[in-house]
């Protein structure tokens, strides 16, 4: 089984590899979701790439997304059910709160061009990623998602923690666990939680 491993909005593949050093298993992929992306970028443009890229592959996937990587792993679950053996969704939202993308984007705006050189996207193709997910709602599509699901979310997350909470009574199979003194980068501030999930 491979493990794919998919990086929030601010974040690249290097914020998973606290948590690849203490995993007990081998196969794991961490694609850079903004690398092969031009200007115009997009929710569904991202989507479209995961898609492509696992289109070939044979076994059974294990999707582990944090914020932007959660909603594109309950996507992918919900459009590839057969592909996907088990999802662990890390701060994550079902439904995109619309005016909080309004207000993160109002907040970018702001910020110097050269905070975002680390993410690998512009200013401006940040707000626009952003702004291209202000629709997503899987509220109704979730009961298409039969595999095993892990929730995670840090206590101090307190934007994703209602949703988590709301996302474990929509997923009955799944198995919601508040992270104590963590906030909402999990990889960064409690890798070794996500690892022993993982590696159990």
């Amino acid at each position: 089984m491979k493990t794919v491993f998919l990086h929030g909005l601010g974040q690249t593949a290097q914020d998973w590899k606290k948590v690849v050093q203490q995993l007990s298993i081998s196969d794991v992929d961490c694609p850079e979701l903004f690398s092969s992306t031009e200007d115009e970028i997009s929710y569904s443009q991202i989507l479209g790439d995961l898609e492509q890229r696992y289109s070939e592959v044979k076994e059974p996937l294990r999707i582990c997304g944090l914020s932007l990587g959660a909603l594109l792993a309950i996507d992918f679950a919900i459009r590839h059910e057969e592909k996907v053996d088990s999802l662990v969704l890390i701060g994550a939202q079902y439904k995109v709160p619309s005016l909080l993308i309004d207000f993160q984007n109002l907040i970018f705006r702001c910020m110097p061009n050269k905070v975002f050189e680390s993410m690998g996207l512009s200013k401006s193709s940040t707000i626009k990623l952003a702004h291209s997910m202000r629709s997503l709602d899987f509220t109704l599509q979730l009961n298409n998602i039969r595999c095993p699901v892990t929730i995670l979310c840090g206590k101090k997350d307190t934007t994703n923690l209602k949703a988590s909470k709301r996302l474990k009574e929509l997923l009955p199979q799944a198995t919601l666990h508040i992270v104590p003194n963590a906030g909402h980068e999990l990889n960064k501030y409690a890798p070794n939680t996500i690892a022993e999930i993982l590696n159990q």
